[in-house]
């Protein structure tokens, strides 16, 4: 189900931050059941995310910001970063032919 790993990140004095897993793990609760295309997300680390492959990351990085200037987390008019990991060996699946 969670078959990428992306890294989220924000801008704080001209460097990239992780985004606390508190931050993250706030956005996928609240949207655990207000949004259902954000269903498929599962925060693993500050930074760090697990999603599903139907989740579009240009929508994930829009709400994602929105719900954070909200809670006051980022200031607004502050962008985040979302960029997708390779796959690490635990998520790749593997097919063998007959």
């Amino acid at each position: 189900m969670f078959a990428r790993r992306i890294r989220v990140e924000y801008e704080e004095n001209g460097r990239r931050v992780a985004c606390p897993l508190k931050w993250l793990d706030s956005f996928s609760m609240r949207n655990f059941t207000n949004a259902t295309v954000f269903d498929n997300t599962l925060p693993v680390a500050d930074g760090v995310m697990e999603i599903g492959t139907a989740v579009p990351i240009n929508k994930l990085t829009a709400a994602m910001e929105d719900w954070f200037q909200r809670k006051s987390y980022l200031a607004k008019g502050a962008k985040l970063t979302i960029t997708e990991a390779a796959s690490s060996p635990s998520m790749q699946k593997h097919s063998t032919a007959l």
